[in-house]
């Protein structure tokens, strides 16, 4: 578990990092340069989930052998399955990042939401429901690994 305390925020107890797959942490199906390795350093804090549609089919491909739990969802209803599985995790302990306007209810939901603006783009409105707005995954994943980082952008 990850504690961050807040000043004007809340203290944050983060068992849990949410992730969306195509556009956030792989682009065009292909995981980004640097996750891996970043999900090894931040296994050993939080646990990492990885909820997708697999629009390119090769997710389970990319992230063998890699420390995360995998969880395919349907073409329909995303948005919904995001925010249930979310949820089932309780939503209070969760670290959430996405792009997609399937995201938008899952970062809302969160205790903290990350909306990515990377190649792939970001919905406006997960965007307005993000917490923290980064142009880079591994720059949001750094937020988890230095969280002076993340105090200064939330704490009011």
């Amino acid at each position: 578990m990850i504690t961050i305390d807040i000043p004007g925020f809340r203290t944050l107890r983060l068992a849990h990092l949410v992730l969306d797959y195509n556009g956030t942490i792989a682009i065009d199906g292909v995981l980004i340069p640097g996750v891996a390795d970043a999900f090894r350093t931040l296994s050993t804090d939080i646990q990492i989930h990885v909820i997708t549609a697999d629009t390119f089919g090769i997710a389970a491909a990319q992230l063998n052998g890699l420390p995360v739990t995998l969880t395919i969802i349907p073409q329909s209803e995303q948005e919904q399955e995001k925010l249930r599985y979310v949820n089932q995790l309780d939503a209070g302990s969760v670290f959430a990042v996405g792009n997609g306007r399937n995201d938008r209810e899952m970062l809302k939901a969160a205790s903290v939401g990350v909306a990515l603006v990377q190649k792939e783009g970001a919905a406006a409105q997960t965007m307005a429901n993000a917490d923290v707005v980064c142009t880079s995954i591994l720059d949001a994943l750094d937020l988890l690994q230095h969280p002076k980082r993340l105090i200064a952008t939330l704490r009011s």
